[in-house]
Parts: structure tokens; sequence; C-alpha cells
């Protein structure tokens, strides 16, 4: 407000100065009489309107004056004096009078770099020069050729602020996304309220992964951006302040991503484009485990050390096994290659009033477990878009349509078992080809392929846009969204997933699940944009309808007496019904925002929202959430271009805002009941709560934005501090209640506070090579800095006051008692047992800091683009298993070819209870946290494109070559096997290669 009272001034002194330099009050020339001439005139815009308050000065001298409101002037010099007019936001024009001199100047703006971007800010335009709010912007040239099955999963190291976790290498599953940390204490999947909101050509899209009963994506869900085919992605933004998120209210807590997709901006040419790419993936890194000979001597001395003889029955390894088998199980069990392969069409026309893109897409990739499994997507897409011949009337309309299948079987964690099993297990399969079960000496790992288990998912975004321009400035929008998605699973479990000998007593059954989404949404709103003077104003007033219904059913079912009939449910003797319910969840808001400039050098926007939630009771059912952005482009300065020609353009830029969160279940203030099995009656699940509310999340960003040379080199840093208050959680209840909990709001706050930095330049530029580089890095904090009566709750051993969301609390580690020769940890209340209140050492595990480097080198026709992702974190050490039980560990040289230790840090081998649960503790020690940081080639892409000289007889009109590799090399020192995830048994990420082509007719 303080910019706006001093803009205020200037505007009220433009005439007293003009006024006074006139009447000569102020000198304005030297005299010179015998040469000076009087040159009046008006000073416009390239639209024609004033400009007041432009400098017009005769340079190499004093004599100077400024245009009055109505943008005319008046000053005098002499014929070949040079006069200058310059105006903040506009480019200086350079005069020399002569005798016909024409004193009508018109000055054009700025048109630089940051004035081409174009910024989607959800319900609005911007550009990267105006914008107030903090958006990130990734554009669908960087991310359509990645062989990824997200989009999100694409942006991994891409942008400041936005931390994205891929927490398994099998396709589909949904990676975890956090833009600028954890802003509530609910972190499970399916209650989740830390999503943040997707946005699709302007239809939100339920964020929340689906659920899957499938175990190698049970505790991820699968992603329902799946269906979104990569190369119809236009750009990706990402919404982090106030100002950018408060107009989407409650919605736009956690941030907000804005998916655009690509449409047919008319050409004088039709475009048909086809791309094609194959290659293959697999795990590049393997831990380096005991083989046969050090991992027998490390189990005997734990039998000689517990002084106790190895029979069949507890040692089979030892006993009934081949002592001379060496097998890498890694390798075995998910160490195989699995194809990708890639084919993408698209078609675009039309004419200047209606023009359309229709494209289509198939995708396959394998996987790296044994057996023939891929996934596979199917997508279509069509935008139409028309614009009436006067201009006052135009449509959007946007599909797109996918389709996803994954015939993954249903396992235990692959990769744990790999990890565990011992190096001279059995053979997998007899001479004949049949599971070998060793004489029901363990269990054969790739048994759990006689199950086979289908993933589909169909998904749907459709969006209608229309525009009517009522009158000058003023125009009528709506868009209209519809969304589904039906997703079917199933597993098929014979008997012969089992031991023969145990078969007397498992059953042939099946697992189903189905979940349905369907949701549409209505926003008319209204806009106006009017320039008075210097004066530029933007209006937008709109309101929101949205609903969403969801259906879960999940059943599981026993008994078939035929494996050819496992998964229908006539031939089951027994059907149970887990799950089957039906929510309905409606919103509606009315928004508005305000949006102002002067002389498009200060900015000031203003968001505000009233939304309404089925999910609160009638008390709180509404809530206000708003926001003020502002920004200084003080670049333009006389002092700025006069002395810091280094300078181009400087920006500083605000906001403060209060958004909401209602990412709670349905249907959770009411009193509520299921049905019994059978007939009967209902039994109460829920206790009423009419009186909690919205959770508020309250944001302060201040930033500076920054270009040098020309814009060659460009620096935004941001400071951010969020507060999330009012945490809905569940309050403990005693037992006797007959309930567990009941929802309620907690005094609990979260701070999530933090720097970014993000630096771009053209650091050679010249008409054969280029090079453009960027660096993102960003240094978040979050702190829990309240939450009274914590120790009632839940979440009384996971968190605690004054510290980080993400710490783990630990024994003391007492290093290696001298009695027993085995881990010890402190006792620290010394009551002889071992629990949290002995836990007392807090490690936070969060990220110190991370980021991406980015770069594009180009000569002549080749093209070479790479990513690198960085990340400074502390990570679990890898689980190794007990030393001496039947589990391989890692041969990092603690135990000698004896299997004796080599130093006091190491445990002594034992097969013995009370060695696992010391063992067990120190897994629970400060031992435990190491290093886990990671530096990652996360994609690089080199293509070479045809010089048009070579093309030009050939039919089509441009050719590409590409070669595109992805997870390329990861620097660590961390010794499990993906940093990402360190300690996780998933499936890491997996490196991938393509290589293909693009060509456009």
């Amino acid at each position: 407000m303080k910019n706006n009272y001093k803009c205020c001034n200037i505007v009220v002194l433009i005439p007293l100065l003009s006024f006074f330099f006139q009447l000569g009050i102020v000198p304005a020339y030297a005299e010179n009489p015998l040469a000076q001439q009087i040159i009046s005139g008006t000073i416009s815009d390239q639209e024609g309107l004033p400009l007041p308050g432009v400098n017009v000065i005769v340079k190499g001298t004093s004599t100077g004056t400024m245009t009055n409101l109505d943008g005319k002037y008046s000053i005098t010099a002499a014929i070949g004096d040079t006069l200058s007019y310059s105006f903040m936001g506009y480019t200086t024009k350079i005069l020399v009078v002569t005798n016909d001199f024409k004193g009508d100047i018109q000055l054009q703006q700025n048109a630089d770099a940051l004035s081409e971007v174009v910024i989607n800010a959800g319900y609005y335009i911007t550009t990267e020069r105006e914008r107030t709010g903090n958006i990130a912007r990734v554009t669908g040239e960087d991310i359509e050729l990645q062989p990824v099955t997200s989009p999100i999963e694409a942006l991994q190291g891409r942008m400041a602020g936005v931390e994205i976790v891929q927490q398994t290498g099998v396709p589909g599953a949904a990676p975890t996304i956090r833009i600028r940390g954890q802003n509530s204490l609910r972190t499970q999947l399916g209650n989740n309220g830390n999503l943040p909101l997707y946005i699709i050509d302007g239809m939100p899209v339920n964020s929340a992964p689906v659920s899957s009963i499938n175990q190698f994506t049970s505790t991820t869900g699968t992603d329902p951006l799946n269906g979104i085919d990569l190369a119809n992605i236009k750009s990706i933004e990402v919404l982090k302040d106030a100002d950018a998120t408060a107009i989407y209210g409650s919605r736009g807590a956690n941030g907000v991503v804005l998916i655009t997709t690509k449409n047919k901006t008319y050409t004088a040419k039709d475009e048909l484009q086809v791309t094609f790419y194959s290659g293959f993936s697999r795990v590049a890194h393997f831990l380096d485990l005991m083989e046969t000979p050090q991992y027998l001597a490390l189990r005997r001395r734990a039998f000689l050390n517990d002084q106790v003889d190895p029979t069949p029955s507890n040692a089979e390894d030892l006993v009934v096994w081949d002592q001379d088998r060496q097998t890498n199980w890694q390798k075995e069990l998910f160490g195989h290659s699995a194809p990708i392969l890639n084919t993408n069409l698209s078609y675009a026309g039309g004419n200047a009033q209606t023009s359309f893109r229709a494209g289509a897409s198939y995708t396959r990739q394998g996987n790296v477990f044994p057996g023939d499994h891929q996934f596979e997507k199917k997508t279509a897409n069509l935008s139409l878009h028309h614009t009436a011949k006067d201009g006052k009337f135009s449509m959007n309309a946007l599909v797109n349509y996918g389709l996803t299948d994954s015939d993954l079987f249903s396992s235990a964690n692959f990769v744990a078992t790999a990890l565990n099993l011992p190096p001279n297990a059995p053979a997998l399969y007899n001479e004949d080809g049949s599971l070998n079960w060793a004489q029901s000496s363990w269990s054969n790992p790739v048994a759990i392929l006689k199950s086979t288990g289908e993933n589909s998912t169909k998904t749907l975004v459709s969006n209608l846009n229309l525009e009517y321009k009522m009158l000058p400035g003023l125009s009528l929008k709506s868009n209209f969204g519809y969304t589904t998605l039906d997703n079917d699973n199933i597993n098929l479990l014979p008997i012969q997933i089992s031991d023969p000998a145990i078969w007397h007593r498992v059953s042939n059954r099946s697992q189903h699940s189905q979940t349905n989404r369907e949701s549409w949404s209505i926003e008319p709103q209204l806009n106006y944009t009017t320039n008075i003077g210097s004066h530029h104003l933007d209006l937008i007033l709109g309101t929101t309808f949205q609903q969403n219904k969801n259906h879960q059913l999940n059943l599981s079912a026993t008994g078939y007496a035929n494996q050819h009939l496992i998964g229908n449910l006539n031939a089951a003797d027994a059907v149970s019904v887990i799950t089957d319910q039906e929510v309905i969840y409606k919103y509606q808001a009315i928004f508005a925002r305000i949006g102002y400039n002067l002389n498009k050098t200060y900015f000031i926007n203003l968001t505000g929202r009233r939304d309404g939630s089925s999910r609160f009771g009638a008390n709180n059912r509404f809530a206000n959430f708003g926001a003020i952005g502002t920004a200084w482009i003080f670049s333009q300065y006389p002092f700025i271009t006069d002395h810091l020609h280094f300078l181009n353009f400087g920006k500083l830029r605000a906001s403060y805002g209060i958004t909401g969160n209602d990412q709670i279940g349905d249907y959770r203030y009411l009193n509520t009941y299921e049905a019994t099995p059978g007939p009967g009656g209902l039994y109460p699940t829920r206790l009423t709560n009419p009186d909690f509310s919205w959770e508020s999340n309250k944001k302060l960003e201040a930033a500076i934005e920054l270009g040098f040379f020309g814009n060659l080199l460009n620096l935004e840093a941001s400071w951010y501090r969020n507060r999330s208050s009012n945490q809905l959680v569940g309050y403990t209840l005693p037992a006797i209640t007959g309930f567990t909990s009941v929802e309620a709001n907690f005094p609990a706050t979260i701070e999530n506070s933090g720097i970014e930095l993000v630096l771009s330049g053209d650091l050679i530029k010249s008409k054969t090579f280029n090079w453009q580089a960027s660096v993102n890095i960003s240094f978040p904090k979050s702190k829990l800095i309240e939450f009274e009566g914590i120790e009632e709750t839940p979440y009384a051993t996971q968190y605690a006051v004054g510290y980080p969301l993400n710490i783990m609390r630990f024994y003391a580690y007492d290093g290696i008692d001298p009695e027993t020769g085995f881990f010890s940890v402190v006792d620290v209340n010394e009551d002889g047992s071992y629990d949290d209140e002995d836990r007392m050492v807090f490690k936070d595990l969060s990220r110190t800091y991370y980021g991406g480097f980015s770069n594009q080198i180009s000569f002549k026709g080749f093209h070479l683009n790479f990513l690198l992702e960085f990340v400074k974190q502390q990570g679990l050490s890898h689980d190794s298993g007990t030393p001496g039980f039947q589990t391989n560990i890692l041969a990092d040289g603690r135990y000698t070819m004896d299997g004796a230790p080599v130093t006091n840090s190491a445990q002594q081998p034992t097969q013995a209870i009370t060695g696992f649960r010391a063992y067990r503790n120190y897994l629970q020690s400060s031992k435990r946290p190491v290093d886990a940081s990671y530096v990652r080639m996360k994609s690089i892409n080199l293509s070479y494109t045809l010089p048009e000289k070579l093309i030009r007889q050939l039919p089509f009109t441009r050719l590409n070559l590409f070669l595109q590799g992805q997870n390329v090399f990861t620097l660590s020192g961390y010794t499990g096997l993906d940093p990402q995830n360190p300690n996780s048994t998933n499936l890491p990420q997996l490196q991938r290669v393509t290589a293909g082509l693009q060509l456009t007719f």
C-alpha cells in the first residue's frame, strides 16, 4: 500500500510540475534565443491512449518536462537537439529535432522475454513479467518424450518447492507430491490431508490415489493421472503461494497443479505428427550381499556361539540344501530387462474460425520380475476451438480419454524376498519344469506366478468453455466439466501358489475391488478489463458448483471347486463383502479477483472466495478465504536504466493470504451406521461432532526477481512461511464408549518455511551454438510449533512439539554389550524394558535441500537436454536382518570369511531370540540414520533434426531422431537399493533407455 500511496502522489504532482515548468518557476532550459523553437504534442501508447508522466528531456542539458494527465507536453529545443522520451514499462524513444519535427509521439511497451512467457494462473492468464504470485512452469517439450506413466513423475527435480518421490518402480504406482511441505497430520492412504488440487483444462480431478489390492501398489495406490498422454500436455503450472492459490479457496490449501493439454492454434497448413520410440528398463543397482561360502560360515558361527547343533528343522540351509549352490536372487527375481514401446499420433487443422486437434497413443511397459507381465496405456484426445466471425463468441471443447491395464500378479514383496533368501537356497524349478518345493523346506518365491492379477482403469476428463464478449472489456464465461474414473481390480489365487503339502488346508480364492468416481463442475464467471490512462484493471466474479460421487466395493471369495472357475462369484462357496459404500461430496463457492496495475509497474492482486463443503456440519459449512499479492517492477526507473546498465529487470513481490482444507472423509460430522451381515439391523460406526470445522493455512511470501544483461541471466529468490492450524484429527476416546476416536479440531499448528532459488540463463547464444541452463534449489523447514494435548492423541509417539514433522524417535545407541556381544541401547527410565519412553533421541529425516540442474544445448541440428536431480537428506541404513539368522546380509567387511566380527561395531552372529531382540533394538537406535544424499542423472535426451534442405523432396516437413535416458546413473554413498527411498524394499527406480523418431507432415 505504501508504493500505491507514492503512485498517487506522483499522479497528483504531474500537472503541477508541468505547470511550474511552463511558468518558468522550475528552470526548464538554458536559453538560446538564436535557435530555439517550442515543440508540443501528445504522447500515447500503441492503442492511442494518452500517457501521463512521460519524461521528455533534451539530452546533454538540464531542459526537461513531463506530460500532463492528457499526455500533452511542451518543450523548447533547437534544431539538431536530441530529445529522449522515457516512461516506465515502455521502450525509450530517441529523436533528433528537425525543421518539420512532429511532437506527437507513440511509445511501445517493452517486449522482453518475460513478457512473452504466458502463465496459466487458473482463472486468468498472466505473464512471467507481471505475475504477483509464485507459479512454477514446465512446458510440454520438456516432458513429452519421457517414458513414464504419470505427468507428476515427469516433474521430479524441475520445480523449486515441489517435492516428488516415486515410492516404487512398478509402472502405474502413484508418486507422492508435496508442495512446500506437509500441512496436515493426516498422511494415510485414503485419509491424506496433504494432496494438492489437480486441474486438467479447467476441470478439477480427484487427486487421491486409487486404492489397490495388488500388493505391489497397495501402499501407494495407483495414480489417477495415468490416463493422461504426456505427449498431449502443453504445459504444467504449479501454484504455490497464497496469491496464486487463494482463488481456489479450500481446494488450493496444499497447492494447485494445472495441466493444460494441447489445442490447435490456427495456421495456414494442417499438421500430422507421428512419434515412435522403444527401449528397455531395468534395475540399475543391486546390493553386494554375501556369497555362499561367507554366508554359510556366518551361519555356522552363529550356531557355534549359541552352542546349538544345526538340524533339518532349524537350519535347512546348513543341513538340507546344497552347500555349493550359488544364486544371485536379486537378478533372479527382479533383475530382468523390461521392454518399452510407445506410439503417438496427432492431427491438427482447421481455419481461422474453427480449429481442432485429435490424437491417440499406445504405451506398453514390461516389468523386471519373472513372467510376461506388463502395463498398457491407450489414450485418445480431442480439442475443438471455434470463434465467431465478429469475435464476440468463442468455444473451447477438450476431451481426454485413457485406458490403463496392468496384469501384475498379487505378490508379497519380491524385492524383500530376493534380499533375504540365502544364496544357496534351492532351485526354483525341478528338471521337469514343475515348481521345486525341496521337501517343504522353503517357500518357493515364484509360486505366486501361478496367480493372476488385473488392474484396469478407465478415465475420462472433458471440459467445455464458452465465452461471449458482451461489451468492450466485458465478457461472460462459463466452464463445464465432467470426469469419470472406473477402476476394476481382481486377484485370482489358486492353491497352486502354496506348497502341495498344505493344499488340504487352503482353497482357491479371489479378491475383487471396484472404484467408481464421477464428478461434474460448473463455473460461470464475469470478466471485466479496462484501461484508464496508465491504470489497468482486471475484475473477475464467478461461482463454482461441484459434485463428486464415489463408490467403493471390495469382495473376497473362497472355495472355488476348480481353478478355472476362480473369479466367477457364482462358483464360490463363500463371498464376503468387505466394503460397499457410496459417498457424495458437494461443494459450492463464490469467488472474486481484482487485479490492478499502474504503468505496468505497480501491481496489486486481491482474491477472495467463500467456500461451502458438505463435509462439515451446518454450524461450520461455509468459510471465507482470500489473499493479497503485490509486485513492483523497479528496474524501469531512470536511476536503474542510467546507472545499472547490467540490470534490465527487477521486481519485488509479496503475498499473504488464508486458505482452508476440507480433505477429510465424508459424513464425519454425523452419527454413521453400517448394516450388520445378513438380516438384522444396523450398528454405529462413528460418533457425531457437528462443530468441527475447516483447517486453516496462512501463507506469507516475499520474493525478488532479477534479470541481468538483457535477460541472459535471471534470478528468482523466494522466502515463504506457511502455518496450518486447527488440525482435523481423531480425538482418542475411552474404549468404554465403544469408539476409539471422534473427529475434532485440535489446537495444533504446523509451520513450513523455506527459501527457494531459481537461476536460469543463456550461457552461450549464437547462430549455431546455444546453451541454456537452469538450476533450482529449495531449503525447506517444517516444525510442529504447537499441539496442546498431543499426549492424548495417537500422534504422541509420532510427533513432538518444537520438532520437524519427519522426525523419528530412537533409542540411544550404547555400543556392543561386552557380556553378550550384542548391540545395546540405553534404558532411559531403567525399568528393564524398552518402549516409547526410552526413545528420546530425535532425528530429522527430512530433506535438508533438494533441486535440479537442467541444461539445453543445441549445435546446428543437434540438441542435448539433461537434468540432474540432487537431494541432501538422512535416511535409515539398509536392514540386512539379524546376523546369523537365515537371511542374507551385506558383504561390507564387518565379518571375516569365518563369520567372526571384524570390529566391535558388529554384533556377534546368533540364531537366538535374545540376539534378534538386540538387533531389533539396534534398528530403532540412533545408530541407524545415515547419509542418504544423492545426485541422479534424472533424464537426458540427445536428438538430431534433419536440415530443411535434406527433406525438401521428402513427404514430411520435419524429422527428429532422438535417444532418451532416464535415471541413467546415481552418485550416492548410501548402501541400500535406492537413496530416494532409504531402507525401502519396494522396487527401486528403474533405469530406462529409449530411442525413436518424430515425423511431421
